[in-house]
């Protein structure tokens, strides 16, 4: 990776975010300096309808800066700005716009300066004393399954969350809740940046508006809130977010393919990559051009996993994160899809009891010399295949707000290999890997980014931090090995030496029905389902199962596409 890119890549924050993203004019992309895509992303945020808040706008950009006299000072500078439009300091003052208020919200509450979010909360107060009515959060935390305290008290340290919010501004939710594995998001980090903002045969406001077309398909307005933001701020045209049919039709080509990878992958032919690249294709695409694409679905498709399965709050200044009215009486003090056991005692000694069994298992596996044949492993690999784990429907199609961005709602996710059907021919990855083919392919039409997902790949497969539950000092390889190869297997892929017996023995049904329901139907996750499973494990170690989910269906996907690419280019 080029040292100009890394350089940059350290100075980023989570990309979805989607706030980097320069001045958004066409065509490949310059890099900028990290101080002037902050300032350009917090003045756009602060609004024109601050109007004499100017200062307020320098203060916000300043805050960012990684000298502590200037952040000191730009406090200041933000502190008498808001006095200034809240009529304190001279009258004839203007009023205190709703974005500058919103952005002192998401100040307040996600901030990891304390400093910066104490007088963010104090200014808020000030405004409400002044009879401004002023925004609150809907949700306490980043997550409704995981409370906020939990994620307080799990997290190692605060410095990739400060690293975050000096690099761009913004700590969001994905980024609070991946920081419980610090390792894993610093790889998350450098990869998005990447992929959104550094030079690219894409334009930036056209990824933004393919991450959008892919978040759609599995109803995550969390993301395309996100990406609707970056999609503006790189010079976006706004009607495109109105509907599909308003986008340059060579983005609408690609509704085809972004349908199979976020549903059914094992379908990509070399077929749909032709009719994106042939040279007579009325809407060519470059095979640069088209491998960005590819994987900027398939990072979005996989992300939606993450989100929904880690049941994310909407940002403070989403639709849906905030409102102005005062709470109403009795208003509860914590998400209603937090954790509540109705009987408590008991589910700690059944799940105590669940981590024993499986402990044991896990040690008869790593000890056991039981040698199968080749037909045996076969036979094994297609009884998980074909084992019926239900998932519950409870989100039917998109939501009305999303519904303009998805061509063929109907099109969903069906078992690989349905019984009584006749099922595609299996991926044997010993055919094709990411290891042997997908990262050299990836690397050659579009540089760096093969290494980029390798890295990640890697990092998340060796993640462990020797503990399991209560227990310390655990070897985890062999739990974490069976959740990655269930993911494939759901997807058709099949290891010729790896025994999916073990993947029954280690893998209970409630773990099964989560794991499924994440990595096929994540939009139909639930706090039950999430609860369900591993109930006397850390809330981290579910975080962490969710990024081998997310990164597992991640490269299957791109796994089928880059195979029917390789294909096409023979």
């Amino acid at each position: 990776m080029s040292t100009q890119k890394r350089e940059m890549a350290s100075d980023t924050e989570n990309c979805f975010t989607c706030r980097s993203n320069g001045d958004g004019a066409p065509g490949p992309q310059s890099r900028g300096s990290g101080d002037t895509t902050r300032r350009r992303r917090c003045q756009s945020e602060t609004g024109a309808d601050d109007g004499g808040g100017a200062p307020t706008m320098k203060s916000l950009a300043r805050l960012c800066s990684r000298d502590e006299e200037e952040r000191a000072a730009a406090l200041e500078e933000l502190s008498r700005g808001v006095l200034v439009c809240l009529g304190l300091d001279r009258p004839g003052s203007t009023r205190l716009g709703k974005d500058t208020l919103l952005h002192l919200l998401r100040l307040s509450s996600s901030c990891p300066l304390a400093e910066v979010r104490a007088r963010a909360t104090e200014l808020l107060r000030a405004a409400q004393e002044q009879g401004v009515d002023v925004p609150r959060a809907l949700a306490p935390g980043p997550s409704a399954f995981i409370p906020a305290k939990q994620i307080l008290k799990e997290r190692p340290d605060q410095d990739i969350l400060i690293e975050s919010f000096l690099s761009l501004g913004r700590v969001d939710h994905v980024t609070m809740v991946m920081a419980l594995h610090p390792a894993y998001l610093s790889c998350f980090l450098r990869t998005q940046h990447d992929l959104l903002v550094l030079d690219g045969p894409l334009p930036r406001h056209w990824r933004h508006y393919i991450a959008i077309m892919a978040a759609a398909r599995h109803h995550c307005s969390y993301l395309v809130q996100q990406h609707s933001a970056g999609f503006l701020e790189a010079g976006g045209d706004e009607s495109w977010l109105s509907g599909l049919q308003h986008a340059p039709a060579k983005l609408r080509s690609l509704h085809p393919l972004n349908k199979l990878l976020a549903h059914r992958p094992w379908l990509v032919t070399q077929l749909h990559i032709q009719d994106l690249v042939y040279p007579g294709a009325e809407l060519r695409w470059s095979l640069a051009e088209l491998i960005q694409a590819v994987i900027l679905m398939a990072h979005a498709h996989s992300l939606c996993s993450f989100v929904w399965g880690c049941g994310l709050n909407p940002e403070p200044d989403h639709v849906g994160g905030h409102t102005f009215l005062p709470p109403s009486p009795g208003h509860p003090t914590c998400s209603p899809n937090s954790p509540a056991h109705e009987d408590g005692r008991q589910e700690l000694v059944d799940g105590a009891m669940e981590v024993e069994v499986l402990m044991k298992r896990m040690v008869e596996l790593q000890q056991q010399d039981e040698e199968c044949t080749q037909e045996e492993m076969v036979t094994r690999f297609e009884r998980e295949r074909s084992e019926s784990i239900p998932t519950a429907v409870v989100r039917g199609a998109p939501p009305e707000r999303l519904l303009h961005l998805v061509e063929d709602p109907e099109f969903r996710y069906e078992d690989f290999a349905p019984k009584g059907e006749q099922a595609p021919p299996t991926m044997r990855a010993q055919d094709y890997s990411w290891e042997d083919h997908g990262y050299s392919l990836v690397n050659r039409l579009l540089p760096d980014m093969g290494q980029l997902l390798d890295e990640k790949f890697q990092v998340v497969s060796n993640l462990t931090y020797h503990r399991m539950a209560m227990h310390e000092g655990v070897d985890t390889h062999t739990l974490r090995k069976a959740l990655w190869n269930y993911i494939h297997c759901l997807y058709g892929i099949r290891y010729d030496d790896y025994d999916y017996g073990s993947v029954n023995v280690l893998l209970e049904r409630s773990l099964k029905v989560f794991v499924k329901t994440m990595a096929c139907h994540p939009e139909q996750t639930t706090a039950r389902v999430y609860h369900a499973f591993w109930r006397h494990f850390r809330h981290s170690e579910k975080v962490h199962a969710n990024l081998i989910v997310m990164e597992a269906r991640l490269q299957a996907a791109l796994l089928y596409t880059l195979r029917a690419i390789t294909h096409y280019m023979r």
